[in-house]
């Protein structure tokens, strides 16, 4: 696999002070002089712009306070929310770590090319920030990856029928351990939202709602039905099912348990949990290091959490919530370049958003509200992914002049917010910046037991991976 490094400017800023520190103190030593205690701040000391944050963040929390807003650690897995029907255990995360990644899972393909080329990782990458890197992501059928899966293409020899695509904007996996239902329609999960749904689940055996009976949250059920959804598989003379490294693992993770479809979604959803975005500069800022964030995006998160009432519907420590609003945002375009297969049909119903799950009419055009932690990784926003930057979005709802005719369905929240241009410049630094993780390649293995290249494992990716060098 090709390294990746990422430096954050936060970093290259503090190794700058400690040379600063170094050069300063030589000064004073050959001098004799003392250096001055203001030529360094606290970088843990609040500013009256900080100490007004905190009250917002007091009132947007409804006097929790700061700690109602900030992530565990990726390893404080008692921390993390979970399924009760399916626990962390390091275990459980460290399984579903490789098997997230694992291309020797594609065992289902259309196209028989395409054996052991593809993995849940390859819509749902670290270097896009767990998104696909593309408007419409591209498993089967695709063929190279690019940078951060910008340049994945459609393979020449399948047919367009063929290819596994999606009719709307593939959803993250970041901070998904927040997400009780899954998807932009949310019709994966058994609880929260879901109870009293049960009626619309199918009862065809390989339909994806059906795997909603199990009882599991979202991220489970995702996990077990995408097996089948996206042409993944285990059969019993596959690497996964036969491999005494996976069998060991497996052993330890699920005891007495076999390995089977439910197993591994089990599995990849433990580690979905941990895809915590701790390490950006907002989650620092929150656990006491106030020069992580600039005044500029402490200015607009002082917007974000006030004037812009952003928080009304993105709150929490994922800053998402499990609600769904018409918001008149676009539909993926079928006519776009960027955009492959006939799917017009499919991107009408995607389009109705909770209701093409519920089949209830108060429920068109609402889509699942979305965390919004590393946008910058993938630069295509809405469902539909027709805003091409963050303050693209904000401009939207600060005008709330609506793209798309949603029948009188608009949230009332879809109101003008009456930003000045200077603010929408803090509010986008914040968004942009602040909930900017720059380390989420510490989620991804070294290497898999298949030896496989991934996420994905067609020539021109190994090429892009750099995995034949």
């Amino acid at each position: 696999m090709a390294t990746h490094t990422h430096v954050s400017g936060a970093s290259k800023a503090l190794n700058l002070t400690r040379r600063l520190f170094v050069v300063a103190g030589l000064i004073g030593f050959l001098t004799g002089c003392e250096v001055s205690n203001t030529f360094f701040t606290n970088p843990n000391a609040s500013s009256e712009l900080d100490q007004e944050l905190e009250a917002v963040l007091a009132d947007a929390s409804g006097g929790a306070g700061m700690e109602y807003f900030q992530l565990p650690g990726s390893t404080e897995l008692s921390k993390i929310p979970q399924d009760p029907k399916n626990p962390l255990t390091p275990a459980k995360v460290e399984l579903g770590k490789l098997l997230f990644h694992e291309t020797a899972l594609a065992t289902n393909p259309r196209n028989s090319k395409s054996l052991g080329m593809y993995s849940c990782a390859g819509c749902h990458h670290a270097a896009a920030g767990f998104q696909a890197g593309r408007m419409q992501g591209i498993s089967e059928g695709g063929m190279g990856f690019g940078i951060r899966g910008e340049a994945r293409v459609p393979d020449p020899d399948y047919d367009p029928g063929d290819l596994d695509l999606q009719p709307i904007r593939t959803p993250t996996s970041l901070n998904t351990a927040y997400q009780e239902v899954m998807l932009w329609n949310g019709q994966f999960g058994a609880t929260g939202p879901n109870e009293g749904t049960e009626a619309v689940w199918s009862t065809a055996e390989h339909h994806p709602t059906n795997v909603n009976f199990l009882g599991y949250q979202g991220l489970e059920v995702q996990g077990i039905a995408a097996l089948s959804v996206h042409r993944l598989d285990l059969v019993e003379e596959s690497m996964v099912a036969t491999d005494p490294t996976y069998a060991a693992m497996f052993a330890e993770a699920f005891p007495g348990m076999p390995i089977d479809r439910e197993t591994v979604g089990l599995a990849m959803a433990a580690y979905q949990r941990t895809l915590l975005a701790n390490a950006s500069p907002w989650q620092r800022w929150l656990r006491g290091k106030k020069s992580a964030m600039t005044d500029q995006e402490k200015r607009g998160a002082q917007i974000f959490f006030g004037k812009a009432q952003c928080a009304d519907c993105h709150t929490g420590p994922a800053l998402s919530s499990m609600t769904f609003y018409a918001l008149g945002m676009a539909d993926l375009d079928p006519n776009s370049p960027d955009v492959n297969g006939n799917i017009a049909d499919l991107v009408e119903t995607a389009g109705l958003g909770r209701a093409s799950f519920t089949l209830d009419p108060a429920d068109n055009y609402k889509f699942k509200t979305p965390q919004i932690y590393n946008l910058l990784d993938s630069p295509f926003y809405g469902h539909g992914g027709t805003f091409n930057s963050v303050r693209e979005v904000i401009e939207y709802k600060n005008a709330a002049i609506p793209d798309k005719d949603v029948g009188g369905q608009l949230a009332e929240q879809f109101q003008p917010l009456g930003l000045t241009e200077s603010e929408i410049d803090d509010l986008t630094a914040f968004v942009e910046n602040a909930l900017y993780d720059p380390e989420l390649f510490r989620y991804v293995p070294d290497a898999l037991p298949s030896g496989n290249c991934f996420p994905f494992n067609d020539p021109q990716a190994r090429i892009d991976l750099g995995c034949d060098n």
